[in-house]
């Protein structure tokens, strides 16, 4: 310490001894009183310890930059983490979302082909009932035919038997007739 106090001061006089002014050694030389003034001033700093405390200072701050990095590293290790779970959360939802879909347009398929011979199954019962109708119909108006020839024949019998008829040829048809009633109900 005396080596670097004895530098500092034959540094900080040579200028005022080379310029020739005031002595090296003066208090009314001022680069030779702010040396006193800057050696007292590191040997109280020095006395205080205020390097050591400043180094620990700054270790204390190195130590919370260090741990503050940690921090931020465990930090991004999670998220990414925590992006890949996401991540896979989101392939495995798309491919059930995929699966859905499918399935849905397989039931779709199925719903309209079951709709396909329902349809068909419908038609055909429509046509067989429109073809009974067709047909009951049919028989109804040939039954009805049938019935107004028997009546047209029947009346048209009847005006020929009645032209060739006699009177007395009417009352015995009449007599057997009854008779004839009259045996099959007693």
């Amino acid at each position: 310490m005396r080596n670097l106090t004895a530098l500092v001061l034959t540094l900080a006089a040579a200028p005022a001894v080379a310029a020739g002014d005031a002595p090296a050694v003066s208090l009314y030389n001022t680069n030779f009183v702010v040396l006193i003034a800057f050696v007292l001033f590191v040997g109280i700093l020095v006395y205080f310890n205020v390097p050591k405390l400043l180094g620990n200072a700054l270790d204390k701050r190195a130590e919370g930059i260090r741990q503050e990095l940690e921090e931020a590293r465990a930090m991004r290790d999670e998220a990414q983490s925590l992006l890949a779970s996401y991540e896979k959360k989101q392939r495995e939802v798309q491919e059930q979302a995929d699966r859905i879909v499918a399935a849905a347009k397989e039931d779709a398929a199925l719903v309209a082909e079951q709709a396909k011979a329902d349809l068909e199954k419908s038609i055909q019962r429509r046509l067989a009932a429109a073809e009974e109708q067709i047909a009951s119909a049919e028989a109804a108006a040939i039954k009805e035919v049938r019935d107004r020839a028997i009546a047209i024949a029947v009346a048209a019998a009847g005006d020929v038997i009645a032209k060739q008829m006699t009177a007395a040829q009417a009352n015995k048809l009449i007599d057997e007739a009854i008779a004839e009633v009259d045996a099959k109900l007693h």
